[in-house]
């Protein structure tokens, strides 16, 4: 069975954020995962990880001006210098809170941008980013992401993906799957993750539709969960779903997959 990780910036949400370390441990997770912690110190976030015995698994890079419609801003080349700011601020947090792998969001597409300069500019700053982040021993995760939830998202697709890690050729730049996003668009799940396995070291899940808890859609997990035991995938699976009720009135699926 996968190591589950609990998304924390969805789940236990009828707790403060801070408070939501602990709720995670007494309902049994080992593990956690964040998209975006800057509104936190880290101290904080670090004490508080170490009270409860988690491991941080995931946290994300900052994502640009989320409120007002960024997703990161990695493929924009007039950000540039912006991506470049949010890095340095991402690694502070990622070596202060010992967390193995940080996800850089490629952002929309900005209009009227041809993709091939928005692949050129996603391109250049991935490297510099894994570069940076290379000498803490620290991954750096790219991540497809559905158009149906976010419209306009530049890496949508798995074989997109793998094309741009190829193209960086960084030994520290990695896959992050999300079965959730990658159903949505309409990939063949088992073929999918065959193909990316030896590019993943993050897998995140939900169901669909409505990105609730494993169960209540239809999406059939307990394949797919065994699949990545068969593949020898150790990495781990982070919770990232939007509970249909209270979030530990949901987790009883994770007896049953």
């Amino acid at each position: 069975m996968p190591r589950f990780a609990a998304n924390l910036s969805m789940l236990f949400t009828e707790h403060s954020f801070l408070d939501r370390f602990a709720a995670a441990r007494d309902a049994g997770f080992e593990g956690v995962e964040f998209l975006f912690p800057y509104e936190y110190d880290p101290d904080d976030i670090a004490r508080r990880l170490e009270d409860s015995g988690l491991q941080l698994a995931l946290h994300n890079l900052p994502p640009g001006d989320w409120e007002h419609g960024d997703r990161g801003n990695a493929c924009d080349p007039r950000r540039m210098s912006e991506f470049r700011a949010s890095v340095q601020t991402a690694l502070r947090y990622a070596t202060r809170l010992n967390v193995p792998y940080v996800h850089c969001m490629a952002g929309i597409l900005p209009p009227g941008l041809p993709s091939r300069r928005a692949r050129e500019a996603y391109i250049v700053n991935l490297q510099y980013a894994a570069e940076l982040f290379a000498p803490h021993g620290i991954g750096v995760l790219i991540e497809p992401i559905n158009g149906f939830d976010m419209p306009g998202y530049f890496l949508q697709r798995s074989a997109d993906a793998l094309d741009i890690l190829a193209a960086c050729a960084r030994p520290n730049l990695y896959l992050q799957y999300d079965i959730y996003h990658m159903y949505r668009m309409e990939e063949p799940l088992e073929d999918s993750l065959r193909a990316c396995l030896p590019s993943i070291r993050h897998v995140q899940l939900a169901d669909a539709p409505g990105r609730h808890e494993p169960g209540t859609g239809q999406i059939d997990y307990p394949p797919l969960l065994r699949l990545l035991d068969d593949l020898g995938y150790e990495g781990w699976v982070g919770c990232e779903y939007r509970p249909r009720d209270n979030t530990v009135a949901g987790l009883g699926w994770r007896t049953v997959v």
